[in-house]
C-alpha cells in the first residue's frame, strides 16, 4: 500500500514544483490574470489563471489542466510546469476544476467542457484565435485533456448563455500518464473495479458515482454495477475516438506502476487506426512521473508548434 500513497503525493507535488530563477517575480515574461470566473456551480465560483507572454504572443492558446488524482486547487498553479509554452509565445489558461473528493469525474468533466466554452467564447479578449486551443496535463490532468480532444461536445445555439453556444473541443492534445480505458486498466477485461482494491484504491472519492434522487431530494450513490461500468466506459477516452479527432500525444514511464503504458498504447492505436496523428514518448525504466520530467513540455511545445501555429486550424463542432 504504501507505494501508492507515493503515488499520490508525487502526482500533487508535480503540479506545484518551486518555481525557477527565469521566472521569477523580479522579471516576469507575462502577465499574470488571476481567478478569472469561468464558471458556477452550486454556489461556488470555477476560476483558471491567464498567463500571457509579454513579447512574442502569437495568438494561440494551450490549456494547462491543474490536476493530479482529480485534485485540483488554485494554489497548485505554478508557471514552472507550463514555462516553456509562455517562452514560445502561447497564452496558457491553467484551469481549476471542481476537485474531489467532493466531485466526482463525471462533474468534473462537465467544468471541463465549460471552461473550453468560456475561453473560446472569450478569445478576443485574451487575444487568442478560437480555432487555435491545444490542452496539456498530466495523470488526471492528462485524462482530462483527452476527454476534451476525444469527447468535445458541440455548442448549444439555443442556449441562454452564450458561452454554451460554444464548442468544447481542442485541436490538438500533448499530456503525461494519462488513464485512457476503466473497463481494460492494465490488461484486457481489468475493469476499474477491481483496480479500485489496488493501485487506485487512494482514489475512490472521485469515483462514487451519484446521482440526485428527485424524491428524498438528496445525492445517493449508484449501486449498481452495470450502471457504474456504463459510467466507466463514457469517462474513458478510448471509448470516442473518432477520425476527426485532433493531433495526440503521449509521454509515459513504461515502468509505471498506478497508470499502466498499457493506457497510453491503447488510445494512440486506436487513434492510429482512425487515421488520427499521434505520437508516443517512452520513458524507459521510469514510473508515475520521473527527474526533470518539465523539460519534456519542450516536446509537447513541438507539438503544438507543428499542428497548431501557423495553420488556420479546425474549429471543432464536437
Amino acid at each position: 500500500m504504501r507505494h501508492l500513497w507515493i503515488g499520490t503525493f508525487v502526482l500533487l507535488a508535480m503540479l506545484s514544483l518551486p518555481p525557477r530563477v527565469g521566472l521569477g517575480a523580479d522579471a516576469p515574461s507575462h502577465e499574470r490574470i488571476e481567478d478569472v470566473i469561468y464558471g458556477r456551480k452550486h454556489g461556488i465560483a470555477l476560476t483558471m489563471d491567464v498567463f500571457k507572454p509579454r513579447e512574442g504572443a502569437h495568438g494561440t492558446g494551450v490549456i494547462y489542466v491543474v490536476s493530479g488524482g482529480w485534485y485540483s486547487a488554485h494554489e497548485a498553479i505554478n508557471p514552472e510546469v507550463f514555462g516553456e509554452l509562455l517562452k514560445r509565445g502561447y497564452t496558457v489558461f491553467a484551469v481549476v476544476h471542481g476537485s474531489q473528493p467532493k466531485f466526482t469525474i463525471p462533474e468534473i468533466i462537465e467544468d471541463m467542457h465549460r471552461s473550453v466554452r468560456y475561453i473560446r467564447h472569450h478569445a478576443e479578449r485574451f487575444g487568442i484565435k478560437p480555432d487555435r486551443l491545444g490542452i496539456t496535463g498530466g495523470s488526471a490532468g492528462g485524462h482530462l485533456s483527452l476527454m476534451m480532444g476525444l469527447a468535445g461536445r458541440p455548442g448549444n445555439p439555443e442556449a441562454k448563455d452564450p458561452v454554451d453556444r460554444e464548442p468544447s473541443g481542442v485541436q490538438a492534445v500533448a499530456c503525461f500518464f494519462p488513464p485512457t480505458d476503466f473497463l481494460n486498466y492494465g490488461q484486457t477485461g481489468r475493469d476499474l473495479f477491481k483496480a479500485l482494491e489496488e493501485e487506485l484504491a487512494p482514489f475512490k472519492a472521485p469515483f462514487d458515482f451519484q446521482e440526485f434522487d428527485t424524491q428524498t431530494r438528496q445525492f445517493v450513490l449508484i449501486r449498481d454495477l452495470d450502471r457504474r461500468r456504463e459510467i466507466a466506459r463514457e469517462i474513458s477516452p478510448v471509448a470516442h475516438v473518432t477520425p476527426d479527432d485532433p493531433p495526440t500525444l503521449i509521454a509515459h514511464g513504461n515502468a509505471d506502476t498506478l497508470v499502466p503504458i498499457q493506457q497510453a498504447e491503447v488510445v494512440l492505436e486506436k487513434l492510429r487506426t482512425a487515421g488520427v496523428p499521434t505520437r508516443l514518448v517512452t520513458r524507459e525504466g521510469q514510473g508515475h512521473g520521473w527527474a526533470n520530467w518539465t523539460a519534456d513540455v519542450a516536446i509537447f511545445a513541438d507539438w503544438f508548434d507543428q499542428h497548431l501555429r501557423g495553420q488556420s486550424g479546425k474549429q471543432s463542432t464536437r
